[in-house]
């Protein structure tokens, strides 16, 4: 392989583990529309057995239950495996999801799942995209949570907003 090709391929190596980093952050963050530019237009995502279908439809679902939902959501990636060909790639990303939720008796749950995520990847005016993002779950623990302390780690009073000035960080945006 030539030195510009391995070269390509790096830079597109990182842009793409960019990609799932800005993933993590916009569902934490529970920023739907940094969410929405991750994927191609026809971009599709599946969930386990919770969601199958287009990128547009995952964000408005999440939309909607996130905030009603989850006290806290943090997505901690681990191993991330990438080949690229090209414009088009595909990765496996294996993380930790861990997820403060009312508890179906009253109460707090804590919702501790091993995930991994087998994507197809594509660049799409420019950037590198997900073309298809299917979640498995190789672990899942649900246990009784005390109540949560602290203030919310998400929304636009997340005080990252503040303090992290770069543009990578700003609500909505891809830098």
């Amino acid at each position: 392989m030539a030195e510009t090709d391995v070269l390509a391929t790096l830079v597109a190596k990182d842009q793409i583990r960019e990609l799932a980093l800005l993933y993590s952050r916009a569902i934490d963050r529970q920023d739907f529309r940094l969410l929405r530019t991750l994927y191609t237009r026809d971009g599709h995502d599946k969930h386990g057995d919770l969601f199958d279908g287009s990128a547009d439809d995952f964000c408005v679902l999440l939309a909607e239950r996130m905030p009603k939902r989850m006290r806290y959501s943090g997505h901690h990636v681990c191993n991330h495996l990438i080949s690229v060909d090209g414009d088009r790639g595909e990765g496996e990303v294996y993380a930790l999801a861990y997820h403060t939720v009312p508890g179906s008796a009253g109460g707090w749950e804590e919702l501790l799942m091993a995930v991994r995520y087998l994507d197809q990847y594509r660049v799409e005016e420019g950037r590198w995209r997900f073309a298809r993002r299917t979640c498995t779950y190789d672990m899942s623990i649900t246990r009784p949570a005390p109540e949560p302390q602290g203030p919310l780690t998400s929304g636009d009073g997340d005080e990252s907003y503040a303090v992290l000035t770069s543009r990578i960080f700003a609500r909505g945006s891809r830098a």
